[in-house]
């Protein structure tokens, strides 16, 4: 009697075993990572930029790489996309952060210029994205002034003061009060130019604090300057709409939004003029910006 043994034959049919990552394959992905972090770095200027992108797009193994390289760097990727690139954003823990604590420090020495450092970059973020659809809107380009962001902030002052008063509120905080409503009060008492012998902006004034946060915004790729009118005029960057996304939740932003200086349930976002301005220090030519699909 001759016994049978069943033998298994090796499945050829079965899904091919994944490739080993290879040591060519992580650089790949950390050059991947390292483009994200040249923000003012465009894709479409660079081949190689461009190339990895795409990789990214269509090889799910090699995204799950880079991704990964990202968040062992303590990154947290927003976008990754040709309009983007690698959109990438420090989280609390990442060597890379720069926190605005540390940005208002180096800008300012006084602890009071620090909080209205602050509201500047808040307000140019509720300036270039005023309405929910425009940070929805892949196609959407925002646009700022220097001028403008300083008379916009000067309208909020005033819509905050308002609503103190109705409510018996104190208006006129110590200077060094903490808290956002008594940055506004502060910024209301600064003068908007201040005045130098040589007729520069003074980097106290508040049109020098908005001066310097848009610039420190464009050297982060956020912000593209596009002339000099109205004190210095930008447009915004995919990289800062996703940027404004991620702090779209912000309770500072949301109440700076609800103040209603800047309309966000209709499709024409502008400034609205102050009922009185006959006190309401604002610079000549304030420039006061419109938003507009590109």
């Amino acid at each position: 009697m001759t016994e049978h043994v069943a033998r298994t034959e090796p499945d050829t049919g079965g899904a091919a075993a994944p490739a080993a990552v290879t040591p060519a394959d992580v650089a790949d992905a950390a050059r991947l990572v390292a483009f994200g972090l040249q923000p003012k770095l465009q894709p479409a200027r660079d081949q190689e930029y461009a190339d990895l992108l795409r990789r990214h797009r269509e090889d799910p193994a090699f995204a799950r790489l880079a991704d990964a390289v990202a968040a062992g760097l303590g990154l947290v990727v927003l976008e990754v996309s040709p309009r983007a690139g690698m959109a990438v954003t420090a989280a609390e823990d990442s060597v890379f952060a720069v926190r605005m604590g540390d940005y208002a420090r180096r800008a300012a020495a006084d602890s009071g210029d620090r909080f209205l450092h602050g509201l500047a970059h808040l307000a140019v973020a509720a300036l270039a994205f005023p309405r929910p659809e425009d940070l929805a809107d892949d196609g959407y380009v925002g646009r700022v002034t220097v001028n403008g962001v300083d008379a916009f902030v000067r309208q909020a002052c005033r819509r905050l003061e308002e609503r103190a008063e109705e409510q018996g509120e104190n208006t006129d905080p110590a200077t060094d009060a903490p808290g956002l409503e008594a940055a506004w009060r502060v910024w209301a008492r600064r003068s908007a130019t201040g005045a130098t012998k040589d007729a520069r902006r003074p980097a106290a004034s508040t049109t020098g604090i908005v001066a310097k946060a848009l610039a420190f915004l464009t050297d982060s790729g956020f912000l593209q300057r596009t002339g000099d009118e109205s004190g210095g005029t930008y447009r915004t960057t995919a990289r800062y709409q996703l940027q404004v996304r991620d702090m779209a939740g912000s309770a500072a932003l949301a109440e700076l939004l609800e103040l209603g200086v800047v309309p966000v349930t209709d499709g024409t976002p502008s400034l609205l003029p102050a009922e009185d301005t006959d006190d309401l220090e604002l610079v000549a030519e304030a420039g006061l910006p419109f938003h507009t699909p590109s």
